[in-house]
């Protein structure tokens, strides 16, 4: 073979060379832009794994809009240990908690940026919850979740309710089998199966790994947007047509969700299978058939030291469907059940001030203030 062969087959194996990088390099281009054109860029959430710092308890406020007991937490916030304590509030968009609408510093600004309008018994209760939830897993020194309503009240002070929390490795989800009310919608499986059908209180605590679960469900949430809806209310102006809409499937989204995939992840035997926080249910037949099921609100005159002191003893809840008596423990301890109880008027609020249940407070300098 001459050299001047041997050249030009050298010229066309390094031509062949260049082209087949060259074309790698365009697939693999290509593949990039793909990528970025098809998936949304997300903020990776800063790990907790190896977190050593000062472990906080992220206070969760879902909000119609103001918070109407803002003058309670702020005492009770007082006494606590600032870097024991994060705030979020979920309130309708665009609302913001400054010097003008709210009596406490410690809700300024803590409203989430990207809130959604929340209508009761829709799935939209859910979404806000795991925007909370979100929100405070930003925060790797957030350690523990407690979602709670406008018109909850705490039932001792930080320190307490502290220990409390942080002292149990499980979370406390109220969470049983429901068997009564025929809530489950056999199109939601075969993704969610029956057996796995829960029911309980939407006011949760729960420890970080299973704040991410909540949060980060992308399998379950749709079933519920889908298949879980709330029934219309009858309507008497649609006469006859009342009938074929109550015939209709009945769910209320936010007291299956979190306890259906908590079960859905086999981490049921991780929780306390109770809530704590105290709600008084209205179970007078005659009032249920013509109402419905609605939480007792506490006033001023039924606020006092012994209405407290008997939530504040009971230690163990029944539940029926399951035949199951929860005796509440903290660690393998016997304790009491509730640390926070709702709904609470202003007046009660007040009287539980007064009554030093959260700590000193001169309700004279509230009555001198006007409602933000």
């Amino acid at each position: 073979m001459t050299k001047k062969q041997l050249s030009s087959r050298s010229t066309r194996k390094s031509l062949w060379k260049l082209l087949i990088i060259l074309t790698l390099g365009a697939c693999i281009l290509g593949l990039f832009r793909i990528s970025n054109s098809t998936s949304p860029r997300i903020s990776p959430r800063i790990s907790s794994q190896f977190y050593s710092g000062n472990p906080k308890i992220a206070f969760l406020f879902l909000a119609r809009r103001h918070l109407p007991l803002d003058f309670l937490w702020q005492t009770f916030f007082e006494n606590a240990v600032f870097a024991n304590f994060s705030i979020y509030i979920h309130s309708e968009p665009g609302f913001v908690f400054d010097e003008s609408s709210t009596r406490s510093s410690f809700f300024y600004n803590r409203q989430l940026s990207n809130s959604i309008k929340v209508g009761w018994g829709e799935s939209s209760m859910i979404q806000a919850e795991r925007l909370l939830l979100g929100a405070a897993l930003e925060d790797p020194a957030n350690r523990r979740f407690i979602l709670l309503s406008d018109s909850c009240v705490p039932l001792y002070n930080f320190s307490y309710i502290y220990e409390y929390l942080m002292t149990s490795p499980k979370s406390f989800v109220d969470s049983f089998l429901d068997k009564k009310e025929g809530r489950y919608n056999p199109k939601m499986s075969p993704v969610i199966p029956k057996s796995k059908w829960r029911k309980g209180s939407q006011w949760i605590a729960l420890v970080r790994e299973h704040a991410e679960v909540v949060a980060d469900d992308e399998i379950i949430l749709p079933v519920f947007r889908k298949f879980c809806k709330r029934r219309p209310p009858v309507d008497v102006s649609k006469g006859k047509l009342n009938s074929k809409i109550q015939k209709q499937h009945n769910c209320i989204p936010d007291e299956h969700y979190v306890q259906t995939l908590l079960a859905m992840s086999d981490l049921e035997g991780e929780l306390e299978r109770r809530t704590v926080t105290y709600t008084s249910w209205n179970q007078s037949a005659t009032k249920m058939e013509t109402k419905g099921w609605h939480p007792f609100t506490f006033s001023y005159a039924n606020a006092g030291p012994e209405q407290m002191q008997k939530i504040k003893d009971i230690n163990h809840v029944y539940y029926e469907t399951e035949f199951r008596t929860e005796w509440c423990s903290n660690n393998s301890t016997l304790v009491t059940c509730f640390l926070f109880a709702r709904k609470f008027s202003k007046g009660a609020a007040m009287r539980l001030l007064s009554d030093g249940v959260v700590g000193r407070f001169d309700i004279s300098t509230l009555l001198s203030n006007s409602e933000p």
